[in-house]
């Protein structure tokens, strides 16, 4: 299946200000059905869900679109979607839910490799209920061996928690096998896909997560998070609520009122996805033909950019993963990786630096206390001359 990137990148009005932006691992840009539909929300009206009258009706319909549309995205049940402001306060929302079935003794499996939303929320919960810590290491690579958990899991774990892609070295565990494992000892499974969903198709089921977490605003969307789980699943928890708020699920795991007219943009930001390539059929179907043909490209940039920076002395690439996301992580010598990121700025290229919050990670690495290093990710609408820009950049 052809990718246009060209064509791609006429959908992004944000585009058109010259920068090459080498921060989608942070957040992307979004294209304009996008912004669109969330002005056209406000544009048309909107009230609260549940009422009476045609503004409302129309939020419960966006409301049910941006379900069906996560779903699609990750395969999953539309009625297993629970939505929030970002997935680190869904995780500590369900983190505490979850945590309160806990008791001393019981035990809870995290991973080095981890941004610190999916590492945090459950150590903080297991102190609060008295269970214990284990941790999966990394190594040298920065790879997540699949075969430790074995070995630190028992008869009393009550959740593994893991990433399906590093957000900072790209690594790509086998989470399918960590899964399995961890259900095996008759754990739950909690997934983040945050870093891993705009880089290719995603299955929730084939992965083996109980619950899997994602961000719209990494796939050209607004700032919502999900976290898609079985809805008998979830009928199963009983989070703090109000006591006249909704009992049913998903609505159970949502306080306040949901941001409608960024849900639609939800919507709209799968369509996005959908509709890289030219694939006819379903939207499931057409997101997993686009997802893979963006996945080639992106890593096709990938090879370009790790090869160049491997050619330029004084660069320290960091990790070397068998199978990655399309992102570099790495430091100049005689810089720190603020004045890496102001210089690439100054040349009109967009990169992060820092631990960007895989805290344990960068302090596995032995470089979070020097200021982490400089990442630089690759997105759907980047091209090899905005790769080439960044490696000139970095020559001269």
């Amino acid at each position: 299946m052809s990718f246009d990137v060209d064509a791609v990148r006429a959908a992004f009005p944000a585009l058109e200000d010259g920068y090459a932006y080498f921060d989608g691992a942070a957040g992307t840009q979004v294209p304009a059905p996008v912004i669109e539909a969330i002005a056209g929300t406000y544009r048309r009206g909107i009230g609260n869900v549940g009422g009476a009258f045609p503004a409302s009706h129309r939020a419960d319909q966006i409301v049910a679109d941006a379900r069906q549309a996560v779903a699609d995205l990750v395969g999953g049940d539309p009625r297993g979607v629970v939505l929030g402001p970002n997935m680190t306060t869904l995780t500590y929302r369900l983190a505490g839910t979850l945590a309160a079935g806990w008791s001393p003794g019981d035990e809870v499996v995290v991973t080095r490799l981890d941004h610190d939303a999916n590492v945090r929320p459950w150590v903080q919960a297991a102190a609060r209920a008295g269970a214990t810590v284990r941790w999966a290491e990394i190594d040298d690579n920065g790879e997540l061996p699949a075969d430790q958990f074995e070995s630190l899991l028992s008869e009393r774990t009550r959740l593994v928690a893991g990433t399906a892609a590093s957000n900072v070295l790209g690594t790509r565990p086998d989470v399918a096998s960590i899964t399995a494992a961890a259900h095996a000892a008759g754990a739950l499974t909690y997934v983040d896909g945050v870093h891993a969903t705009p880089h290719g198709p995603t299955d929730r089921t084939a992965l083996g997560a109980d619950f899997y977490a994602t961000s719209a605003y990494k796939w050209c969307g607004p700032h919502i998070g999900a976290v898609v789980a079985d809805p008998a699943l979830l009928d199963t928890l009983r989070p703090d609520k109000l006591a006249s708020s909704s009992d049913d699920v998903p609505n159970r795991f949502e306080t306040g009122t949901l941001p409608f007219a960024d849900l639609a943009g939800v919507t709209a930001a799968v369509d996005h996805l959908a509709g890289l390539t030219s694939h006819e059929g379903t939207r499931r179907e057409r997101i997993l033909a686009s997802m893979t043909a963006a996945e080639a490209h992106e890593q096709q940039l990938s090879s370009r950019l790790l090869d160049g920076l491997r050619g330029i002395p004084g660069i320290q690439l960091h990790g070397a993963p068998a199978r990655r996301t399309a992102v570099a992580y790495f430091t100049v010598e005689g810089q720190t990786p603020r004045e890496t990121a102001e210089r690439l700025a100054a040349a009109r290229v967009n990169v992060w630096n820092g631990h960007n919050y895989a805290w344990e990670l960068t302090g596995a690495l032995g470089i979070r206390d020097t200021g982490s290093a400089v990442r630089a990710s690759i997105i759907h609408y980047n091209t090899a001359g905005e790769v080439d820009r960044l490696l000139t950049a970095l020559s001269t």
